[in-house]
């Protein structure tokens, strides 16, 4: 008899997301616009600390428009983290810029900011622009926010913060994002609370949002006609989206909670295991724990995280392996990278472990008995 299906990070509702829906529906407003598209906007700048955000239908929209408005176009080089989604690089690509990839550092996994000062000089040598410099919060983890913008700021190169995994976690007591021009969220299905499918840019900057706004609009102008001076997008969440949104923001916290208490279950029970070790947590902040990361030694482990990951896949587990690193993807061949040596060992040995916040103690041991199974 075939097990229940245990996923690595499905949505998880709260309880009160039929409950803004029910409103949206009983007043008609399933248009894209509505009071709880609204809502969630005002309730994101309350958690976050922005003072104006815009939701829109992808991480990767958002990302999209936030390079759009800094400026970034053909001709101009994009710093990113190496280690990372490829939703968060590829809107460079749409506006013909280039990317150059930096590595991660050990202690946090993310953007080394010793390695962008190399990557900007390199850049800046070949004679081009640095467009924008994108640090992606990994995994739940706050990049060194304060360390990357003392190195963009004094060369007037956006800072755009990839806070896609990171929503509810925090940098020096400071919301996730908060340390950039400009920061994009996601709310995927798998992501930590989810509109079924979304995303947000915030900043502190009304005009640059209002454009933004007006973007992800198909950039009508002010007139009773359809006026359009400037190309746009159809990039607006629906306000029925928002709404299932305002219900998971309501349980952010306890989420994160609760994906905290999972990451440190499986640091308790599996860190006797050989060669074993699990992503570090930066001392500047506290990461939300949208994924447990497990390393192992495959020649000390007695297995690959691939044998890993298939020996759960046969109990029915999902899980999967750590981002393969951008400078290592088919469709960035020849790219330019600083590093790319630490990122590329995490991928050979890292794992994510199945972290939804519905999981149950009886889920956790089960999952554990296969990867004990699995080691020498």
């Amino acid at each position: 008899m075939t097990r229940d299906r245990i996923y690595l990070s499905p949505p998880h509702l709260g309880g009160t997301e039929l409950d803004h829906i029910k409103e949206a529906f009983e007043a008609n407003f399933i248009a894209p616009m509505g009071p709880q598209l609204a809502g969630f906007e005002q309730a994101f700048c309350d958690l976050t600390g922005f003072a104006h955000c815009v939701a829109v239908s992808s991480g990767t929209a958002a990302m999209h428009l936030a390079l759009r408005l800094h400026g970034v176009g053909r001709g101009d080089v994009v710093i990113a983290s190496t280690l990372t989604f490829i939703g968060s690089v590829t809107p460079a690509t749409f506006l013909g810029a280039d990317v150059h990839f930096v590595d991660c550092d050990r202690a946090t996994w993310n953007m080394d900011p010793a390695l962008l000062v190399e990557a900007i000089a390199e850049v800046e040598a070949s004679g081009r622009r640095v467009g924008a410099v994108i640090p992606t919060d990994l995994y739940g983890q706050c990049a060194d926010y304060d360390a990357l913008r003392a190195i963009c700021e004094p060369r007037a190169i956006p800072l755009i913060i990839d806070a896609a995994e990171s929503v509810g976690a925090t940098y020096k007591g400071r919301p996730s994002g908060r340390g950039g021009d400009a920061a994009i969220y996601s709310f995927n299905g798998n992501k930590i609370i989810t509109t079924g499918g979304g995303g947000l840019l915030a900043g502190d900057d009304g005009e640059f949002i209002a454009e933004a706004r007006r973007l992800s609009q198909q950039a009508r102008d002010d007139a009773p006609h359809y006026e359009h001076s400037t190309i746009g997008y159809n990039y607006r969440m629906s306000n029925v989206a928002a709404a299932i949104g305002l219900g998971q923001l309501a349980m952010l916290e306890r989420f994160v909670d609760r994906l905290r208490e999972i990451s440190a279950w499986y640091e308790t029970a599996l860190s006797d295991l050989p060669s074993v070790e699990f992503m570090p947590e930066a001392p500047y902040g506290r990461s939300n724990r949208w994924l447990t990361i497990m390393l192992m030694e495959p020649e000390v482990f007695g297995a690959t995280p691939e044998d890993v990951r298939l020996a759960l896949e046969a109990e029915n587990i999902e899980a999967r392996p750590v981002w393969k690193p951008m400078h290592l993807q088919p469709v960035f061949a020849g790219c330019t990278r600083t590093g790319g040596g630490v990122s590329e060992d995490l991928f050979r040995r890292g794992l994510c472990l199945p972290s939804g916040s519905a999981l149950t103690e009886t889920d956790l041991e089960r999952i554990a008995a296969v990867i004990r199974g699995v080691a020498r």
